[in-house]
């Protein structure tokens, strides 16, 4: 029987290009890509049938390896401060004009054209009385905004400038087939066990990953997480584990309220968390630390995104799940990990935010950053130096080059700086900050000296 990768190699194949399983790096952007797809036009939203269908392609994606839990909550449901609200199911919402016999919007073509959680409508109305039901971008004339009203019962539509622009004097059919009533929140929840124990002195923990999935037909901010998230869990389904992997699907804001409201008991088991979202697109990663900012989390992901020249910021209440995560009731070690974040690209919460706004390279790149993150989470350790009385002669246990006289490369620095931390408290992450080098470079380093009987510690 073969043994199975670890996360190191998988970790180390990303890095040269091709998974541990052998699948070019730019074969798998393409098929995460396509998985994006698929998703594209299902109409999301805080409930409904279009949340149900997309957690059905995101488990069809994870190859049997691990399923998706569902969780069907009655609306009406106490969430902490939270209510959750009737569900909507769209069928489909158009405007025509009853004089040309033109359809002016339809959600067949876009979804993003009504206002989610419009009420079910069937009229004629005139120009005036449809104009103050419209939205539109005046500053993005062909783009079409993504507007919804979840807790003020009204309808609306969502088009372009340019279609506003050359509306014609109606009257206008307008009709949103929809219901709206009692029904469910679905969400989706993931559990990777552990399958290692942990590092001595260390309780085996969780590490939480959410991805919100309410948003119809925008790429970026929100598909980008949901297929990287389940593409992660596939990955490392197929290596040993020291800690369980938690993955939560839910909508955003009173999703995470509702799953955080009715896993009290997992809580006190999530050493680290992060919420994935907006990962495609152009743009340096962006790290957002944790409400505190000194969680194990914020050094490793720091770590990973300032050595791909990412940037990393301090945490504010204004954003995703995070702020759920970081509440002070739950005070959970939960960052986000973004590229450009929300309102800071031109096509954000628009029609532009489609799939050509996200590229099949993009998305790997985010996946191999996901994966050397769970790398530092995974392998980091505190080992001791068993040979501490001045530097141990490397050569003569055959991991030190036989000629000398040159400077020493990256693997023989690694070395010696792993080496010189060595004294059981200092971490190798610290280390590989200290070092100025890749995570990857001081584990694998560590591993070679502890072949060599020269470290101990590393698990």
């Amino acid at each position: 029987m073969s043994t199975p990768p670890t996360v190191a190699a998988l970790t180390d194949a990303l890095r040269a290009g091709t998974t541990s399983a052998g699948e070019d790096l730019a074969v798998l952007g393409e098929r995460l890509h396509a998985r994006m797809a698929a998703l594209y036009p299902l109409p999301r939203s805080l409930t409904g049938p279009g949340v149900r269908a997309t957690l059905d392609l995101l488990e069809q994606g994870l190859d049997g390896v691990a399923a998706i839990e569902r969780h069907e909550v009655p609306t009406g449901t106490r969430a902490h401060d939270w209510t959750i609200t009737d569900e909507w199911a769209l069928r489909r919402a158009w405007i025509t004009d009853t004089t040309t016999g033109d359809v002016v919007v339809d959600t067949d073509v876009h979804t993003l054209h009504v206002v989610g959680y419009s009420v079910p409508v069937r009229t004629t109305l005139s120009r005036d009385e449809l104009l103050p039901h419209l939205h539109t971008l005046p500053d993005r004339p062909d783009a079409v905004p993504y507007r919804t009203s979840y807790y003020h019962r009204t309808w609306g539509f969502c088009l372009t400038q340019r279609q506003l622009d050359g509306l014609g004097e109606g009257p206008f059919e307008v009709v949103v087939d929809a219901d709206l009533g009692p029904g469910h929140m679905t969400y989706g929840e993931i559990l990777l066990p552990a399958t290692e124990p942990p590092p001595d002195g260390e309780e085996a923990g969780e590490v939480l990953l959410s991805a919100h999935l309410c948003h119809p037909s925008l790429a970026n901010d929100n598909l980008s997480g949901l297929v990287l998230v389940t593409e992660l869990v596939r990955l490392l389904a197929a290596v040993p584990r020291r800690h369980a992997y938690r993955v939560v699907l839910a909508p955003g804001t009173v999703g995470a309220v509702l799953w955080l409201s009715r896993n009290a008991d997992v809580l006190p088991r999530i050493r680290h968390g992060l919420v994935l979202t907006g990962l495609g697109g152009p743009g340096a990663l962006v790290y957002k630390r944790t409400r505190r900012g000194d969680r194990p989390i914020d050094a490793a992901v720091s770590h990973v995104v300032r050595r791909r020249g990412g940037e990393v910021r301090d945490y504010s209440p204004w954003g995703y799940d995070e702020r759920q995560y970081n509440a002070l009731g739950f005070d959970l070690p939960v960052g986000r990990l973004s590229r450009t974040p929300h309102n800071e690209y031109a096509e954000y919460h628009t029609s532009d935010d489609d799939l050509g706004h996200v590229t099949p390279a993009e998305l790997t790149d985010a996946l191999v950053a996901l994966v050397e993150v769970v790398d530092v989470l995974e392998d980091d350790a505190r080992p001791r130096n068993l040979a501490p009385y001045g530097e141990p002669q490397l050569g003569t246990r055959g991991i030190y080059p036989t000629t000398g006289g040159r400077a020493a490369s990256d693997a023989v620095m690694a070395m010696l700086w792993t080496l010189a931390y060595a004294d059981g408290e200092t971490s190798l992450l610290d280390v590989a900050a200290r070092a100025d080098l890749d995570f990857a470079a001081i584990r694998t380093a560590a591993a070679t000296l502890s072949g060599a009987d020269l470290l101990d510690g590393l698990g």
